[in-house]
């Protein structure tokens, strides 16, 4: 298990992790963990969130939006205005922080705000505790483009911190000002029929 450099935080991206790698994670001290799915996370995570740091860093669907607050602490995956609407509706919450993901390729195909839509869509998330960007790079393209973009975004708007970099690309994320990273493979090794590096 590698270690986080000073001032970053390991997200252990623990989705679909056997129940093993989990409990070994928890024996070495590991206390920072990432989630895709709400109803999973819920199932792995709602008996034992004493000392717990839990993250979620895939797609929220409003019908989740409870659900998710009241299991999570940090929020990685703000990204349209009906979401944060939805959010700012729900009431009382654990969730003490979030993030706003960022489509720093403009992938149709993909989860994020465009870069072009973050004055309005910061300007919806006002009342809640935005503390910094997200981003996933598509694949194929140099990730360094999309962290220093983010990070260019990040203090433009004043935000502190970027939840940037995966297993395969960490350590460029780190060089470029990431304070989390999101790490599965490179954490727990790989998951069976799993490419390394997702």
């Amino acid at each position: 298990m590698i270690q986080a450099p000073p001032g970053v935080t390991l997200i252990a991206v623990s989705k679909q992790q056997p129940e093993a790698r989990i409990a070994a994670a928890l024996a070495a001290g590991q206390r920072v963990f990432g989630e895709n799915r709400v109803q999973e996370a819920h199932g792995r995570w709602a008996h034992r969130r004493e000392g717990i740091d839990l993250h979620l860093i895939g797609p929220l669907q409003t019908n989740k939006v409870r659900d998710a607050l009241a299991l999570f602490d940090v929020i990685h995956t703000l990204d349209r205005p009906k979401l944060v609407r939805v959010v700012k509706a729900a009431g009382p919450r654990r969730a003490r922080a979030f993030f706003v993901q960022v489509n720093t390729g403009e992938e149709a195909q993909k989860a994020g705000c465009l870069p072009q839509d973050l004055p309005a869509l910061l300007h919806e998330c006002n009342g809640l505790p935005v503390t910094g960007f997200m981003c996933i790079p598509p694949v194929g393209e140099p990730p360094e483009l999309h962290f220093a973009l983010l990070k260019t975004l990040a203090e433009a708007h004043g935000l502190p911190h970027l939840s940037m970099g995966m297993s395969a690309d960490w350590e460029a994320a780190v060089a470029l000002g990431a304070t989390h990273i999101r790490l599965g493979s490179a954490f727990f090794g790989p998951r069976a029929g799993v490419k390394p590096g997702a």
